[in-house]
């Protein structure tokens, strides 16, 4: 293990850069999207509802499947894995985000409207702060999801730690499938915890310790 790393650590921290890469882009290309989402139909349940089912549709399409369909139309790289990550990532962000607004006191958006707050002044104010806890819990949920089928990724030329596994599975090399387990784990682990931390920071800072 010590002596691969001693030779082929620059392939390593490589695979693992890209990987982080991917999983970032993709996370954040799907943050965006669920919040607007949620922005625009808080109050349309119906419509978030159908939102929901459609992304866990999705969700429920095996990534080699997914990656397959979208090849193509994207064809090899980055771009496919992207897009990919970014749909599975939308349905945990999605379902997480709307019940953590669902479980807010609904009187106290009733004296936000009788205060005269319009729909997306009670949603920036009231919704989305409240629902801070519920916005991490689904970010962290998401990644360590998309961590593990971004390994997929690697089967259509977009890198990342996929390639020290597959090719430990071409060659039968333990040591590669061990390392490139552990770098799995690791940045599952490391990324979950740094948005631990930063969770606790921004509830602090907002007064929601006791939410």
């Amino acid at each position: 293990m010590i002596t691969y790393w001693l030779d082929y650590h620059e392939r390593l921290t490589s695979a693992l850069w890209q990987h982080l890469r991917l999983v970032s882009i993709s996370l954040a290309i799907a943050f965006a999207l669920a919040i607007l989402i949620v922005a625009l139909f808080s109050t349309k349940t119906k419509w978030l509802t159908s939102f929901i089912y459609f992304f866990s549709a999705l969700y429920a399409v095996p990534s080699y499947a997914f990656f397959a369909l979208l090849i193509p139309l994207t064809g090899l790289g980055t771009t496919t894995a992207i897009i990919v990550l970014t749909l599975y990532s939308e349905y945990i962000l999605l379902r997480t985000f709307s019940t953590g607004i669902e479980q807010i006191d609904p009187t106290i958006i009733e004296a936000a409207q009788g205060m005269g707050m319009t729909p997306q002044q009670i949603f920036r104010k009231i919704q989305l702060p409240l629902a801070t806890k519920s916005i991490f819990s689904g970010i962290r949920l998401a990644l360590t999801s998309i961590i593990g089928i971004a390994t997929i990724a690697a089967t259509i030329n977009a890198g990342g730690i996929g390639t020290i596994l597959f090719d430990g599975l071409r060659t039968q090399n333990l040591v590669k499938l061990l390392w490139g387990t552990l770098l799995a784990v690791f940045l599952c682990v490391t990324s979950s915890f740094i948005f631990k931390i930063i969770e606790k920071i921004v509830v602090k800072k907002m007064g929601l310790e006791d939410v």
